[in-house]
């Protein structure tokens, strides 16, 4: 089959690699109709290189249809559609039971002190080959799915399997209060959802902030007011807009590669360069995250607000300024989303009407072959490029 593999840093192509092979009764094997590219992906493309081996097939969000099962799949069967969760899980254990699928105990990787693993995303999470590819090996298959209905187009359904509940548990974890101010950072896929989210729910005045003016133009719609990051101190901005006292809750769509933070830029880029084993033990020990979005979450929010992380953090030795957190006395919630756990409150909204518009939410759609490119545009935020659907 055809898949997209990493061979270094900002370095991708399609190879052609063996097929997927049923290796446990609880696998199953699926055909890929859609498959997207992540904000995620781009930290594997740069700063978390070090994690990766050549010929590691990339993706995390992926859906198709069903094309064989192992001996103890009972719970789908040849011929579904099924969208795939990125994280793995198994469903019947404690982890699972308290909804925290993201931290299933049956897919830890203890090896590696992290939690569940992960499609497509390195030897931190497992090295399960990804989805960006024509077909899928999914273990634990009886719960790791998500059965959508058959025919209809991929666009309708294939964000449930990052997307949407990444977006929805950021806005969760965030608890916004009815009628209060929620500030979203970086208006990028999870980012813009979000925003669509609070509006959908019409109960929160949403404020975007980006610096890329595709992604603010994108973001309008949905938001009371969105702020160029470009322009004039965002701080002043949003206080401003809140009486002087802060948002009540701030969501962090941003993550480790935040502009803004020069030292750590130099310190995650010098990462990227040193021998892999090095650069591992850098990563783990020393490595640090561009703070910028961060720090300001934690400027513009008001004193005993919440601030909800949606981007990917790995930095090992991040300076976090704790005396401010605690006089602030911020709630700090974060972690990769629980897909699963969202999947009920979601499901209601992908109907004809598209309050979501997940319909129209990619800006391009390509060939599988295509994603070398599309990689390089898409970590440029060049050619308005905002979501891509790879299509093998």
């Amino acid at each position: 089959m055809r898949a997209v593999t990493w061979h270094g840093r900002r370095n991708v192509s399609v190879d052609t690699v063996p097929d997927p092979q049923i290796k446990e009764p609880t696998d199953a094997i699926i055909r890929v109709t859609s498959t997207n590219i992540c904000g995620s992906d781009l930290h594997l493309y740069e700063v978390l290189g070090a994690f990766m081996s050549p010929g590691d097939i990339l993706g995390h969000e992926a859906m198709g249809v069903v094309e064989e099962v192992g001996d103890q799949v009972s719970e789908i069967k040849v011929g579904d559609r099924v969208v795939i969760p990125f994280n793995i899980s198994c469903g019947h254990c404690f982890m699972c039971g308290q909804g925290l699928q993201s931290q299933c105990e049956t897919t830890q990787n203890r090896d590696q002190g992290t939690g569940a693993a992960l499609f497509g995303y390195s030897k931190l999470y497992g090295e399960v080959a990804g989805g960006q590819a024509e077909y899928l090996r999914v273990p634990q298959a009886n719960y790791t799915h998500i059965k959508v209905p058959v025919g209809g187009s991929d666009d309708r359904y294939v964000y449930l399997s990052d997307v949407l509940p990444t977006a929805w548990q950021g806005l969760e974890y965030a608890d916004v209060p009815d009628g209060g101010a929620l500030v979203v950072l970086g208006l990028g896929p999870i980012g813009s959802m979000a925003c669509r989210m609070a509006a959908h729910r019409n109960r929160h005045r949403v404020i975007g902030i980006d610096l890329v003016s595709d992604r603010l133009e994108r973001a309008r719609p949905y938001c009371e007011e969105v702020i160029d990051l470009r322009e004039g101190d965002v701080v002043e901005r949003v206080l401003d807009l809140t009486d002087g006292r802060g948002a009540d809750s701030v969501i962090d769509a941003v993550g480790m590669e935040a502009h803004g933070s020069p030292v750590a830029e130099f310190a995650q880029t010098a990462a990227g360069y040193l021998p892999s084993p090095l650069g591992r033990a850098v990563m783990r020990s020393a490595g640090m995250d561009r703070l910028a979005a961060l720090h300001t979450a934690i400027a513009v929010v008001r004193r005993g607000g919440t601030v909800s992380l949606s981007g990917v953090y790995g930095g090992a030795a991040d300076p976090m300024n704790l005396m401010v957190m605690f006089d602030k006395q911020i709630q700090l919630r974060m972690g990769q989303a629980n897909v699963k756990r969202w999947i009920p409150d979601i499901m209601p909204l992908l109907t004809d009407d598209d309050p979501l518009g997940v319909d129209t939410f990619a800006t391009h759609r390509l060939a599988l072959s295509d994603a070398p490119k599309a990689y390089e545009t898409f970590q440029k935020k060049a050619d308005g490029m905002f979501k891509v659907v790879l299509k093998p």
